[in-house]
């Protein structure tokens, strides 16, 4: 359970982020650019230079016979937004808990409050979840009104394009109730423990190119033509990461000491 003196750190921490303009417009403005124009881009593509789209031809044909019967646009439409779109998103809890968690302990040390956090009346170990907690809830926050925005527009966009509805399938189920947030907490956990030792918060947000590059990997494996992530493969990624970031939080934890926050 979360007491009083935790939640007072939450609160602090949130406040914190929201009131520093330039660090909070990073971690929502740049999110939403990327989860509403590049869609947006590959949308206007499919319906004015459709031999453009050649390319997606390969990966049309790895999907199930049923998905690529039909209008050819819409099935592009369909593989953007439904197997695409869903691991690029990948990046956006990664970004947004990034920024904040980074900041969690060195921020703490520049503010000259690190002292004053020590000498509450809270054990490291619940000061250390205070601070999960609080880039957890703003990284939810940030990659759940990037996804919203994101479906808004597509929507509009296809309605006007082709005057079709494609909804987003169970993918998009996996990415935002499993994945998004074990990835973030995994993020998150990295971070922190960075944070305790780091002297800047570059040095901290360091560990986030180690989460980025796979994510990465995975994009380009697609648009290659070299892997289409399935609901089966996001499925098993899910329950993977969310035991890797159980085990990650447990260790982390035990390992958050005084020694490696006063170094």
């Amino acid at each position: 359970m979360i007491n009083a003196m935790q939640r007072a750190i939450i609160k602090k921490d949130l406040r914190g982020i929201t009131s520093n303009k330039q660090m909070f417009s990073v971690m929502l403005i740049v999110p939403l650019v990327l989860t509403v124009i590049l869609p947006s881009i590959f949308i206007l593509v499919i319906h004015f230079v459709p031999e453009e789209t050649a390319e997606f031809q390969k990966l049309l044909e790895m999907l199930p016979l049923a998905e690529q019967a039909g209008n050819f646009n819409q099935n592009i439409i369909k593989l953007v937004l439904n197997n695409i779109m869903p691991v690029f998103f990948l990046i956006i809890p990664i970004m947004a808990s990034s920024v904040m968690a980074a900041s969690s302990i060195v921020g703490e040390k520049a503010n000259r409050t690190l002292e004053t956090l020590l000498y509450c009346p809270l054990s490291l170990q619940q000061i250390f979840q205070s601070k999960i907690i609080a880039s957890f809830l703003m990284s939810m926050i940030v990659s759940f009104t990037s996804f919203f925005a994101m479906i808004l527009v597509m929507e509009i966009e296809i309605v006007l394009t082709t005057g079709a509805i494609i909804l987003p399938d169970i993918s998009w189920m996996i990415i935002m109730l499993l994945i998004s947030p074990a990835i973030s907490l995994i993020a998150i956990t990295l971070i922190v423990r960075a944070s305790a030792k780091a002297q800047t918060v570059e040095e901290a947000q360091q560990r986030t190119v180690f989460l980025v590059l796979p994510v990465i990997l995975l994009v380009v494996g697609q648009f290659t033509g070299l892997l289409l992530v399935s609901i089966w493969i996001l499925l098993a990624l899910g329950v993977v990461l969310a035991l890797l970031a159980a085990i990650l939080m447990k260790g982390s934890k035990e390992k958050f000491s005084y020694e490696s926050i006063l170094k």
